[in-house]
């Protein structure tokens, strides 16, 4: 029982493996970090290997058999009783992309004798010698579960059913008498399990995932070809010793399957368009004056005709002053300066809603002066298309 609960806590700590995995992840194992969950469609192959408990094997004898324990003093029933061996199983199968899969399984269990006890009479020594194996092929089902909002592990469960070759290698037992049982067959027989397990997707490989699993797995019970021998080697008896076959197995593997979605890139930004160049055109004024020069004329019919080519949306008209004449004065200037654009705007094409007009005075002067300085640059409107 010592043995059953170390191996049992064993298989515990192999099953979460993954669940370790996942934790590290979120440190510094980013090669085990877990993907989201993705439904297996199309072909895959598998592989897993684990610890195997072997039941212990009901033992039945034929008449002619039984002839033969009874001389040496054994009679009735007994059981086989294997120590904690070792399994491993490999396959090949198809996801129908909805959670269903199917696949084809080879695998291969192997267990040594610990004892041969039970039977009536004087009974057997303790002692035991030997090595159960079987191999063999199976069909399963399985069925993956979506959990709603987790997306770290796929839980599944399913069931098979194939054949599988039984070896009883070198199998001996001793009497109290000193006669001995010796088993040397393989013999087949129909098989069945049960699984349950769940799988851990890896981001980094899509289509890659760890796999944990449980397993029962029994075979039907086949007669072997059992010998009863004497003490001095001669043979007493000889027949069929029926054994039964039930192992529970517990595993963690690898499963790959091909043509899995790719992860979608992350979003590359999207730069933001170049805004529109801005378009600056100046008309300067005589001194004191807001009417336009023949020069004038031709600076507000080139930024016309550019406003309709650049499809602009709207057009700033700025007018300003020189630093002579007061404040008020110059406010007064500037404004009729910019009208005076605006309207030749208008003339040119331009609808009067897409204009704005306004007037600094000689509060933005173009070249800083002191007061009283005639200079032509600050006599200007400014034609800004946006």
């Amino acid at each position: 029982m010592t043995r059953l609960k170390t191996i049992l806590m064993t298989g515990a700590a192999l099953a979460c493996t993954p669940l370790l995995a996942q934790a590290q992840s979120r440190g510094c194992f980013d090669d085990w970090r877990l993907a989201p969950q993705q439904t297996v469609t199309g072909l895959y192959i598998g592989a897993g290997a684990g610890v195997n408990l072997s039941e212990n094997s009901d033992l039945r004898s034929s008449s002619t058999l039984a002839s033969g324990l009874a001389a040496a003093g054994v009679r009735g029933r007994g059981e086989a009783i294997f120590e904690p061996g070792f399994v491993g199983v490999a396959s090949i199968g198809w996801g129908f992309g909805n959670g269903l899969r199917i696949e084809a399984e080879g695998n291969y269990r192997q267990n040594d004798l610990e004892k041969v006890g039970g039977f009536n009479g004087a009974g057997l020594r303790n002692s035991a010698s030997g090595t159960q194996s079987s191999y063999g092929a199976m069909g399963n089902l399985i069925y993956d579960f979506r959990i709603p909002n987790v997306s770290w592990f796929v839980p599944y469960i399913g069931g098979g059913a194939g054949y599988v070759w039984r070896n009883w290698d070198g199998v001996s037992a001793s009497t109290v008498g000193g006669a001995s049982i010796r088993s040397r067959a393989i013999e087949g027989s129909f098989a069945y399990q049960a699984i349950g397990g769940a799988s851990f997707p890896i981001a980094s490989v899509p289509g890659l995932a760890i796999t944990t699993e449980y397993r029962y797995f029994a075979t039907q019970p086949v007669d072997f070809n059992t010998r009863v021998v004497a003490p001095n080697g001669a043979g007493l008896a000889g027949g069929q010793l029926r054994a039964s076959d039930a192992n529970h197995s517990v595993m963690i593997g690898l499963r790959y399957a091909f043509n899995q979605p790719r992860p979608a890139p992350a979003p590359q930004p999207v730069a933001a368009p170049a805004p529109a160049p801005v378009r600056t055109y100046l008309v300067f004024f005589d001194w004191d004056r807001a009417d336009l020069t023949d020069r004038a004329r031709q600076i507000v019919a080139d930024a016309a005709t550019n406003a309709r080519t650049v499809s602009s949306t709207r057009i700033e008209v700025s007018g300003h002053a020189d630093r002579t004449g007061s404040a008020a004065y110059n406010q007064r200037l500037s404004a009729r300066r910019g009208e005076a654009v605006a309207s030749e705007l208008v003339r040119r094409g331009i609808a009067r809603n897409e204009i704005t007009v306004q007037g600094f005075g000689f509060e933005r002067p173009l070249v800083p002066t002191a007061m009283g300085v005639r200079e032509p640059q600050n006599r200007r409107v400014e034609i800004v298309l946006r």
